[in-house]
């Protein structure tokens, strides 16, 4: 059966970044959308308020009546969820029609003009620019975001008329490979999900089979200096500085936004100014500014969306900015992604003193990449660390964020989440960043509720 012609979608793991946006689709063309996810979030609360059922409980008991007959249920969960999960075991004993994610979203995909967006970081602010240019121009577009867009408060975006759709390619689970995109952008690929992938090896080659899923004749924008084949296809390369298809030029700071030059293959671009801090987000909107060029974007319309851009909820994403204090809240969770993260807070506040709060994700992440954390963490002036967010992992002997601290060699304290407001009422703080993919992100109001109690802001 064609998922379309199902009347009720389920969702195992609905509060997940990437099975919302498919969520709030199915909701979107008029279908009955329920979920379970383990705990409540904003995320969650926006999806009850778009009227999206969801419970927090895993009992089979909680699947309501309507979802329990399989010849109109498609159930659609997360690889994130454990095999033992009663839900998923209900339903795969009654022989429901069960799909991962992924799976869903190449099945949408795969008649539109499909922009794969991968790579172990960048790919969500990537995706999320390009969406931008996109809906700016006079293309439009779909997208499934694996953030929320703060332009459009969402991480679906939807066109009636747009053959195109903008995809997040996770590399997770080897989940893009779901995917056959027209046009792809690649961003990284550093060692991560090593878990999944074993070595970096094993990592790289599943990027590269991404690359031969890309249709026939399309397009391949990476980052210069990544090793790809990619014949049969058309491909680009960008950079921040360094020469290569895509890149900028003539950097310099404007009132703590990038101003730039960009070059391509047909000229360039004087005095785009990028609206969203941190340098290595002028490298995401050349990758993205690739991309929209290539499929027919005007450069007008080009400045006009970096000109407007707003973020990304949870990517460098300011709380708090004025003359007394900085709190910045940020997604970062391996060290390459902190490393920049942090750099470019050093950049815009050189003379500050900057405090970072690290919630590390993981015990296999924590264990593998310890010494890495701890080099980027020592950019900072501070630091506090929170325990390992464990996400889908069972704890592993010897393993906490003391393997990260014992490496750090600025001032930095272990800290539970429960103490951490105390521990905050009795500091000053000139720069302030959140850092982490777990539930670091429930801390932030209380945060900035605290910070502004102080300061009456």
């Amino acid at each position: 059966m064609r998922i379309k012609n199902y009347k009720n979608i389920y969702f195992i793991g609905i509060g997940g970044i990437g099975m919302s946006a498919i969520a709030r689709y199915f909701n979107s063309i008029g279908k009955n959308v329920f979920g379970y996810d383990r705990m409540a979030t904003q995320l969650t609360a926006e999806l009850t308020a778009e009227g999206i059922g969801i419970t927090f409980q895993e009992d089979v008991d909680q699947i309501p009546a309507r979802y329990q007959s399989k010849y109109d249920t498609l159930v659609v969960y997360t690889p994130a969820i454990p095999a033992n999960h009663p839900q998923l075991i209900y339903f795969q004993q009654q022989q429901f029609e069960i799909m991962k994610r992924s799976q869903v979203l190449g099945l949408l995909s795969d008649n539109l003009n499909g922009i794969g967006i991968a790579g172990t970081h960048g790919k969500t602010t990537v995706s999320t620019i390009t969406a931008h240019i996109f809906k700016t121009s006079a293309l439009d577009c779909n997208a499934f975001l694996g953030g929320i867009s703060r332009n459009y408060q969402s991480n679906l975006l939807l066109s009636k008329t747009s053959p195109w759709m903008i995809l997040e390619a996770d590399e997770f689970d080897r989940s893009f490979l779901q995917l056959h995109p027209q046009l792809a952008v690649i961003t990284s690929m550093d060692a991560d999900h090593l878990d999944i992938y074993g070595n970096k090896n094993e990592l790289e080659k599943s990027f590269q089979a991404f690359v031969h899923q890309i249709k026939e004749g399309g397009i391949l924008v990476y980052k210069k200096g990544l090793i790809l084949t990619h014949d049969k296809l058309s491909a680009y390369t960008y950079s921040l500085e360094e020469k290569a298809d895509f890149y900028a030029e003539n950097i310099k700071l404007v009132e703590g936004f990038y101003q730039f030059n960009l070059v391509y293959p047909d000229g360039i671009i004087k005095d785009l100014l990028f609206s969203y801090p941190g340098k290595i987000n002028v490298e995401n909107a050349i990758a993205a500014s690739a991309m929209a060029l290539l499929c027919g974007v005007e450069a007008d319309e080009l400045r006009k969306a970096l000109s407007t851009f707003k973020g990304v909820r949870r990517r460098f994403d300011y709380q708090i900015r004025n003359e007394k204090i900085v709190f910045i809240d940020d997604y970062a969770h391996h060290p390459k992604e902190l490393w920049e993260s942090i750099s470019s807070v050093r950049e815009l506040y050189p003379e500050k003193n900057i405090t970072g709060i690290f919630q590390p994700h993981l015990y296999s992440r924590t264990r593998d990449f310890a010494e890495g954390f701890a080099a980027s963490l020592n950019l900072l002036d501070e630091v506090i660390l929170l325990d390992i967010y464990p996400a889908r992992e069972l704890p592993i002997e010897g393993v906490s964020s003391e393997i990260i601290l014992k490496n750090l060699k600025v001032p930095a304290k272990l800290c539970s989440k429960g103490d951490l407001i105390e521990l905050l009422r009795e500091k000053e703080f000139e720069v302030l960043l959140t850092l982490g993919a777990g539930d670091i992100d429930k801390l932030v109001e209380p945060i900035k509720n605290l910070i502004c109690e102080r300061l009456e802001c």
